[in-house]
């Protein structure tokens, strides 16, 4: 099997890449792994996040902008290729704060970032009783809160269904249940599977992840990526009582609130754990009194897939020219800028955005 380019990794960051690719008429093989494989994209948060997103990086605040700007369009063409809807509401999002100490230091933060971008960083802040009309469901511990007028949510897993079949019906081959084990490369790369098979193509992506620190070398890259495990609840289904999401909590288009997240330097233990889930539900229920009434359903720890710094990495190998990394933790809010905009990168187009700052020199 051969093809323009080889996707390694078949998570949301792979499949949007090769949607991109595809609608730009390129053949591409994506090649996903098995079920026992580490997924970020099967326990993430779902939300479409711009705030906080560049505080020490404009760039990456802008990156994070410009997805965030034209996810609305992506999910039409979403829905127009497969029928779905992946719940996409962008109504802004909220940063909550449990005093007035916290709340104007991070506003003084927001505003720096702010006058950095040229303006373009919309948010008001809210105090307490300005938030009760927005959320009359908040506890008295709560502060205020910072809301942010570009963030939003989608349900990560319609979203992950609908983009394995949109390749699907672009033409796209999606391989399963594969482990890419080496590569070499001379007029094209072929890539080794665990079972035997050998899959070739003209250019490489490696969205692998968490894998990537392993296949990244093989490839010329350093891949310094790590896990960070993030422990989650889901509730039974309740009537609709919020209006917007937060990193706290967010009411999922089906009726349940999903509650987060831990930040756990574990290394690669995805479990859950008694007193991980204890504090998110604290402090949950801090933020919304409500949810002490709320039956669980079920938890679930995932691995995040983060760099030294917490920023993407998109780096073309110095190496084995036609071999690339593409891997980011936020890879819901930058699905929409890797389906529609980081495929004039990969193709090296007139127009394509600079990412320069974000390759792996500085590390």
């Amino acid at each position: 099997m051969e093809s323009d380019y080889v996707i390694v990794g078949g998570g949301v960051v792979g499949l949007s890449v090769a949607w991109g690719l595809l609608s730009r008429g390129k053949s591409v093989t994506v090649i996903d792994g098995d079920d026992g494989s580490f997924r970020a994209s099967r326990g993430n948060f779902g939300l479409v996040w711009v705030q906080s997103k560049g505080l020490n990086q404009p760039r990456y605040a802008q990156w994070s902008q410009q997805s965030a700007a034209i996810w609305n369009s992506f999910a039409d063409d979403i829905h127009g290729n497969t029928g779905h809807r992946v719940a996409l509401e962008q109504k802004g999002g909220y940063s909550f704060h449990f005093s007035e100490q916290d709340l104007y230091e991070t506003v003084e933060q927001y505003n720096r970032l702010k006058s950095q971008l040229g303006g373009n960083y919309p948010f008001e802040i809210l105090g307490h009783n300005e938030l009760k009309k927005e959320e009359p469901e908040i506890g008295p511990s709560v502060a205020g809160a910072i809301l942010h007028h570009q963030d939003g949510h989608v349900n990560p897993l319609k979203l992950l269904k609908a983009l394995a079949q949109g390749v699907r019906n672009q033409g796209g081959h999606i391989v399963n249940g594969r482990k890419v084990q080496s590569v070499t490369h001379d007029t094209s790369f072929r890539l080794r599977c665990d079972d035997g098979s050998v899959i070739e193509g003209s250019k490489v992506v490696l969205c692998a992840g968490l894998g990537a620190a392993e296949l990244g070398p093989q490839l010329g890259f350093k891949a310094p990526v790590r896990p960070q495990r993030g422990q989650v609840i889901i509730t039974e289904k309740l009537p609709k009582f919020m209006n917007r999401p937060s990193l706290i909590a967010r009411q999922v288009d089906e009726g349940g609130i999903q509650i987060g997240a831990t930040n756990e330097e574990v290394g690669y233990q995805d479990n859950v754990t008694a007193l991980g889930i204890a504090d998110i539900a604290e402090q949950a229920v801090k933020t919304y009194p409500i949810l002490s009434r709320a039956q669980i359903v079920r938890t679930w720890g995932a691995l995040r897939v983060l760099s030294p710094d917490g920023l993407p990495i998109y780096q073309k190998s110095k190496t084995m020219p036609g071999a690339f990394l593409v891997t980011c933790h936020s890879g819901i809010t930058l699905s929409a800028a890797h389906a529609k905009i980081l495929p004039d990168w990969l193709e090296g187009a007139s127009d394509a955005p600079d990412l320069e700052v974000f390759n792996e020199d500085r590390f």
